[in-house]
């Protein structure tokens, strides 16, 4: 980069709060023409406030934004864009009736014939590798597909500052090599790129900068191939990481859960039904299942829950007993517990208290229901001791679970099933939203409920996550499971094959289209 060329990107004491929180607080960082720049934080670190206010859906109170040298005021989305600015939002704002070219045609600021239009995208599809058939229907797309018409919809405004946040939570690992090739593209025709992600391998693979908030404030700017991911989460955390103890000597016992040709019916128009899903889990064992978003894991968990009826009562058995006929009431009574993906109004209830939720789903293992009558103090000291245990930040069992940030309501939600000590606990992406420090104890809390005797099933979209934690894999790809491996026995690459559906031995790899 030339030393003369002023700074793409300059924040200068941006200060920006809310009622009762300082969402940022003097924050001072600059991004340089052509450099990849990650922001790094946990959840509640201020990351998607500073992003906002850089792309002009809200105005910092205090601190100066300068574009190129020269200070400015984003006033809108349409200003960023204006400037130079692009984005790509998590998630998607996509039409699934419509086609990509019709959702990309939505999305920009200015008309143009369709025909140039198209002619555009194929140019710009073309140049960065970004296959995709503009009249392609969106519902028939794969989640990685879908996030290539958000990326060509940016690059058609031929930024000068593209904003990823979380741009590889759906995406396989192979889509995500596609994904950094792009980037890295992008860079060396000097576009800079600001860069969300909690995954911090990624982050040292492609970043050349690292800023890192925690609770509003800057704590740090390094270079991220100089740092480890452990370092550079300790500083996110502000505190030491805990590795993982397992029990010296451990061994599996015999088959636990047992889940025979399981089916669901598609309930829905975009839903994704399991399709004759088999496997076992045996007392003691971790059992992880990967797949990118969408393709079945919200039915599975309802189908093991008992929220989704089997046809067949052998379809699911635990300890041999048949529970497919069984709804989620007398299948928590045999000993399986769940916790959905989605914690507001699936696996808790905003409007009600933290003791009341403890009441919804121990109240049969734990006694807390007597005669028909609740048993409110067994109930508030169970959910005390879940706060305790759990490091939930609340005011006590009385307090709303609607009033709880994100990641507070998920520690307390899996605390609550993991202190049942159930003989089968199925859990869907267990460290949602919570930081490094909270994810490593809940991961040593499923080790330890494990260590005596549970079966576990976790369903993840974090592959960090599922290498780390599980004794066994499987993949899940549009509602069919892979063959069960050991973990240690699955490298990435054929993880990244089955995702993005090639079911079979990683041989196949050639058959898909690059």
């Amino acid at each position: 980069m030339d030393v003369d060329m002023p700074l793409r990107l300059q924040l200068t004491g941006i200060t920006k709060r809310f009622p009762g929180v300082l969402a940022n607080d003097n924050v001072t960082f600059a991004v340089k023409p052509g450099e990849i720049h990650a922001l790094l934080g946990e959840n509640g670190a201020g990351k998607s406030t500073l992003v906002k206010m850089i792309y002009g859906i809200m105005q910092p109170d205090a601190g100066e934004i300068a574009w190129n040298g020269q200070p400015v005021v984003v006033s809108s989305p349409k200003a960023a864009r204006k400037l130079g600015i692009g984005m790509v939002f998590q998630h998607f704002s996509l039409f699934e009736a419509l086609t990509v070219l019709e959702n990309i045609a939505l999305g920009m600021d200015a008309k143009i014939p369709a025909r140039d239009l198209e002619a555009r995208i194929r140019q710009v599809m073309a140049q960065y590798g970004l296959l995709l058939d503009p009249h392609r229907t969106v519902a028939t797309l794969s989640v990685g597909e879908r996030q290539r018409i958000e990326i060509v919809r940016a690059l058609l405004l031929e930024p000068k500052l593209l904003i990823m946040d979380e741009p590889t939570s759906v995406l396989t690992p192979q889509e995500v090599e596609q994904l950094f090739d792009v980037l890295r593209r992008l860079a060396a025709q000097g576009c800079s790129i600001l860069y969300i992600s909690h995954k911090l391998h990624e982050i040292k693979a492609l970043c050349d900068t690292a800023t890192i908030l925690r609770g509003g404030r800057l704590v740090d700017t390094c270079d991220p191939k100089q740092e480890t991911s452990r370092s550079m989460a300790e500083k996110m955390i502000g505190a030491g990481l805990k590795d993982i103890v397992r029990p010296e000597g451990r061994s599996m016992g015999e088959p636990k859960l047992v889940v025979s040709r399981l089916s669901t019916a598609k309930t829905g128009h975009f839903d994704v039904p399991v399709n004759k899903v088999s496997f076992t889990v045996r007392a003691g064992e971790i059992f992880g299942i990967a797949g990118v978003a969408g393709n079945g894991q919200n039915a599975l968990l309802d189908a093991l829950s008992g929220e989704i009826r089997s046809d067949d009562a052998e379809s699911i058995t635990i300890d041999g007993f048949p529970l497919g006929l069984l709804d989620t009431t007398e299948r928590r009574k045999r000993g399986l517990c769940a916790v959905p993906e989605e914690r507001n109004g699936h696996a808790a209830v905003g409007e009600f208290s933290l003791s009341d939720n403890s009441v919804l789903t121990a109240r049969d293992r734990l006694g807390m229901v007597v005669m028909g009558l609740i048993n409110s103090g067994a109930a508030r000291t169970y959910t005390g001791k879940v706060i305790a245990e759990f490091a939930v930040k609340a005011l006590g069992p009385a307090s709303m679970a609607g009033s709880l940030s994100g990641g507070n309501l998920q520690k307390y939600i899996m605390g609550r099933e993991i202190l049942q000590k159930p003989s089968v606990l199925v859990v869907s992406q267990p460290t949602w939203g919570v930081d490094a420090g909270a994810a490593a104890a809940i991961h040593q809390a499923l080790v330890d409920l494990a260590a005596v005797g549970s079966a576990i099933v976790v369903i993840s979209q974090d592959l960090d996550e599922l290498r780390a934690l599980c004794d066994t894999l499987a993949v899940i790809n549009l509602g069919q499971l892979s063959p069960a491996k050991p973990n240690a026995e699955m490298s990435i690459e054929e993880i990244g094959l089955l995702m993005g559906g090639v079911h079979g031995a990683t041989e196949a790899h050639d058959a898909v289209p690059a």
